[in-house]
């Protein structure tokens, strides 16, 4: 493709970034804090306030250049550029968007990275301690994160074996979601593991945002105001509206009634598993996913979490750990090249097995690595600093006992 400059995609691509940081904060820090127990909701929205602060600034120190910079063995990047140094001074364009500047390319993919690390902390809300959560976002964005990006998104060796992932399903999802099992595993279970949502209000204010936001998530991903786009943003609104309607279904049908945080779990996990086919898959494969990804999801977080016994506080692998998966193997499935000239062979309904194949080999190894990092990582920081907070603090809450803060007045 030719680089020449193009005012329209710039002005979507401005605007597709600023959805997305709306869902970090404050979408996602509502979400989570109305799902926690009053004591440690300034706690939780300062999770997600504080990881994209640390986030942003590093991304444009080294992150962005190991993940886009020359690939070294289909491993990493190299640092070319350091602190940004001389990119907004020369107005390039985008190496892999050539209609827009090179510097809202970098900010868009850091708004990707700041999301990934803030999903993790729903699992670990009310019982990990901010001090391990501030050292614990750096390493775990240079050590996990932006490997696994360049493995995909920067001409790693996962995209030069022919994985696809269109705007997240497995960089974001399936890593985010692996990374929060291997910490609650770490963490252990709370002193008391029921979901007790002090405000669903919050949280319904957060979904909304989520929802809104996840249209310059996925639509955004086409990196540009282009056919794609207008294709990306249709199956992602299908694929959160079936997501939402079948939990509610699941719900009516285990439960006898249908349930307003049901519905939202749904419409997230609607959402996380178009998010890797978003730009490859019609209306047919989004009603399809959101369907299949919701029951599954549904039965992760209903059945096996209890089962087996793992304290996930709000879902984060049962919703964006399992949808990434689902989302990840249906671009093997309902790949269509008509959708997406990109695509030089379509996934298994065209009769193309390899591609389902490629998508498998990422999971396990994007799913694996990112488990055994985050693990390794999570040791150390609790030999150093420790991970749990105090009995007593958990018992209290986080709020007034970490940051001498109260959302409400608890007497």
């Amino acid at each position: 493709m030719t680089a020449v400059f193009s005012s329209g995609d710039t002005a979507w691509m401005l605007i597709a970034t600023a959805l997305v940081i709306l869902m970090i904060i404050p979408g996602l820090a509502m979400f989570y804090s109305g799902l926690i127990r009053r004591q440690n909701v300034l706690n939780t929205m300062l999770l997600s306030f504080v990881t994209f602060a640390i986030v942003s600034i590093l991304w444009f120190i080294f992150g962005y250049d190991l993940v886009f910079g020359n690939d070294i063995s289909g491993l990493i990047g190299t640092i070319q550029n350091p602190f940004f140094n001389g990119v907004l001074e020369s107005q390039t364009l985008a190496r892999l968007a050539p209609t827009i500047p090179t510097g809202l390319f970098a900010i868009f993919q850091m708004t990707f990275a700041a999301i990934t690390v803030a999903l993790i902390s729903g699992a670990i809300v009310e019982r990990m301690k901010f001090s391990a959560w501030l050292a614990f976002v750096p390493i775990w964005l240079i050590l996990v994160y932006v490997p696994i990006e360049h493995w995909m998104w920067g001409g790693g060796f996962l995209a030069q074996l022919g994985a696809l992932d269109f705007a997240g399903g497995i960089v974001v999802h399936l890593s985010s979601g692996v990374a929060a099992l291997a910490l609650v595993l770490l963490l252990g279970v709370r002193k008391d593991m029921r979901l007790l949502p002090h405000h669903l209000g919050y949280t319904v204010i957060g979904a909304g945002l989520l929802w809104f936001g996840w249209f310059g998530f996925n639509a955004g991903s086409a990196l540009g105001a282009n056919h794609v786009a207008v294709s990306a943003m249709i199956v992602t609104n299908i694929s959160a509206a079936v997501g939402l309607l079948t939990w509610m279904l699941m719900d009516k049908i285990n439960t006898g009634k249908p349930t307003l945080l049901g519905a939202l779990s749904g419409a997230v996990a609607g959402l996380a598993s178009i998010t890797p086919a978003a730009g490859y898959v019609n209306v047919t494969a989004a009603i399809c996913i959101g369907f299949v990804a919701s029951i599954i999801s549904y039965y992760a977080v209903s059945h096996i979490k209890p089962r087996l016994g793992y304290d996930d506080a709000l879902d984060v692998f049962g919703i964006h750990g399992v949808c990434g998966i689902v989302g990840s193997l249906a671009v093997g499935v309902f790949a269509l090249p008509a959708i997406n000239s990109v695509l030089t062979s379509g996934g298994l309904i065209t009769g193309n097995l390899s591609l389902l194949y490629s998508q498998a080999i990422a999971i396990v190894i994007v799913g694996a690595y990112a488990f055994i990092m985050t693990w390794i990582i999570g040791k150390v920081l609790d030999k150093v600093i420790g991970l749990r907070v105090a009995p007593q603090d958990e018992v209290n809450g986080l709020d007034v006992n970490l940051h001498e803060e109260s959302g409400y007045r608890l007497s």
